[in-house]
């Protein structure tokens, strides 16, 4: 959906769940984002409560920002501190073969928050919407479904707390009848205005949006939550995913629900720079988990964009531009090491670390994460996938 400034300017970012660009030769404005879809950034007391009641230290994302916004975070906490479970949601639509950095940032982070609270988990892979949105046949957007599931389970994930779904197999019964209940209270209007459809849309998309939205009430999931309405769900997702939910919470009181909470994060910017998000589409703009240790080395060397100096002497007088160097900011997702990244932080600002320098130490971190998930995926089986996305009872889910 485009924003308008005054009623009639054009603002100069697009943030939808298909579509994320920011003015040309700029960058996006979460400041703006923020103001705009009505959510709440994470402070430093809101990232001390998560490790005062998990004790264990917060995520690298959560501590630096990447997480940076919510919607009733604190409410959450509140019921998880009274002694109330909840269940955490999540999602990934299946459009590509393989998985970039950018996909894996919600599912690495989803990991911990199952792990910190030990709480159950369900993840909806909507192969319904690629279907629609891609031009995918059917069957393709199933097996992309199953192929990206396997990059899931990869991350490590729980199986006696995690439900795998694609809507193509689950969708109906309970599910299914809160999809009615959610559609019957959205008018075509409000839905017009949420997410920007226009009259050249098929009727499929403009008829999905409860399909994302109901995994967040826990009746929608009998053979997990039974008789437990009032179990409470937050959802971590990147902040182009706020209108499925903005229409959700809207919703969720007047058929019975909690609203679900959420926990926000910034896109991870592309090769290139932060106009927009990394894109499955160009291969150049991302790094994937299937790329080679010669890819990775090639991709950074040659497409990841610099805030460096044009020479050497004048990188060594003026330093980097931290604000828009790419490799500075990759190792801001990706390395653990506090110390080590302020101190290249004010190397590099000073001009005392070369571009070359960081780029060499960005490879080393990256192809680390990338092995590392091969050889996971590698060992992930048809047979763990099923296993995963088998419709059954978890009973130790919140042990």
């Amino acid at each position: 959906m485009e924003t308008k400034q005054n009623g009639e300017e054009e603002e100069q970012q697009i943030v939808n769940p298909w579509k994320v660009e920011a003015k040309e030769g700029g960058k996006i404005d979460y400041n703006k984002l923020i103001d705009q879809f009505g959510c709440q950034r994470i402070d430093q007391s809101l990232v001390d409560r998560v490790r005062r009641l998990t004790s264990r230290p917060p995520h690298v994302f959560l501590r630096r920002g990447v997480f940076f916004a919510h919607r009733d975070l604190n409410e959450i906490l509140d019921a998880y501190e009274r002694g109330d479970k909840f269940y955490l949601y999540t999602g990934r639509g299946p459009s590509s073969e393989a998985l970039h950095l950018g996909h894996l940032i919600p599912f690495m982070f989803t990991k911990y928050l199952q792990d910190a609270f030990k709480v159950p988990l369900v993840i909806q892979l909507t192969d319904d919407e690629k279907c629609m949105w891609k031009n995918l046949s059917v069957e393709e957007s199933q097996r992309l479904a199953r192929e990206n599931a396997k990059d899931i389970i990869a991350c490590g994930f729980d199986v006696t707390r995690t439900f795998i779904f694609s809507d193509f197999d689950y969708v109906g019964g309970a599910f299914y009848k809160n999809m009615v209940k959610v559609g019957k209270c959205v008018t075509y209007n409000k839905v017009v205005g949420i997410f920007g459809f226009t009259g050249e849309d098929h009727i499929g998309k403009v008829s999905f949006p409860p399909v994302q939205a109901v995994p967040s009430f826990p009746s929608s999931f009998p053979h997990l939550f039974s008789g437990q309405d009032n179990l409470r769900c937050l959802i971590p997702c990147a902040i182009d995913q706020d209108p499925y939910f903005r229409m959700t919470r809207d919703v969720a009181p007047r058929i019975g629900y909690h609203k679900p909470a959420l926990i926000e994060s910034l896109f991870f910017p592309a090769l290139q720079g932060e106009t927009g998000k990394m894109s499955a589409s160009d291969p150049s703009s991302a790094i994937y988990v299937t790329d080679s240790t010669k890819d990775i080395k090639s991709k950074i060397n040659k497409f990841a964009f610099s805030g460096g100096q044009d020479t050497i002497e004048k990188h060594r007088e003026l330093g980097a531009d931290l604000e828009v160097d790419i490799p500075y900011k990759y190792l801001n997702f990706f390395l653990d090491d506090d110390i080590e990244l302020a101190r290249i932080g004010k190397e590099y600002g000073a001009g005392r670390m070369l571009t070359g320098e960081v780029k060499q130490r960005l490879i080393q971190v990256l192809t680390e994460i990338v092995e590392r998930h091969r050889r996971a995926r590698a060992a992930v089986t048809d047979e763990m996938v099923d296993a995963f996305m088998a419709v059954r009872p978890l009973p130790n889910m919140f042990n």
